[in-house]
């Protein structure tokens, strides 16, 4: 795990290499990542830092706004739908043995 010391530091250095100046709440961004990976999907979760980062940035954001953008992405993350797992035979269980020989003829022809 990050020491807390280090992660400080780098996103420091990280704010002076990309030229910003700006205060990080790095347990709210941490946060959302958190949510976003466990509710949407492990991608999600720097796409979600990112596109929440670029809506601060757009808007101007002060701490208060950037809080409230970072609510609204959490919001949606939790209340995700996720598509059902792909190894739910049900639906393969709905055809008949005769339509499956009618694919298999109409393959043939």
């Amino acid at each position: 795990m990050l020491d807390a010391v280090n992660l400080h530091d780098w996103i420091d250095e990280l704010c002076d290499v990309l030229d910003l100046d700006t205060e990080v709440d790095e347990g709210l961004v941490l946060d959302l990542a958190r949510v976003a990976a466990h509710n949407v999907v492990r991608p999600a979760a720097p796409l979600t830092t990112y596109l929440l980062g670029l809506a601060a940035g757009r808007a101007g954001a002060g701490p208060e706004e950037v809080e409230e953008l970072a609510e609204r992405a959490r919001s949606l993350a939790e209340r995700w739908d996720r598509p059902a797992p792909a190894d739910d035979a049900e639906d393969d269980a709905d055809v008949s043995e005769e339509e499956i020989d009618e694919l298999e003829v109409d393959e043939e022809e």
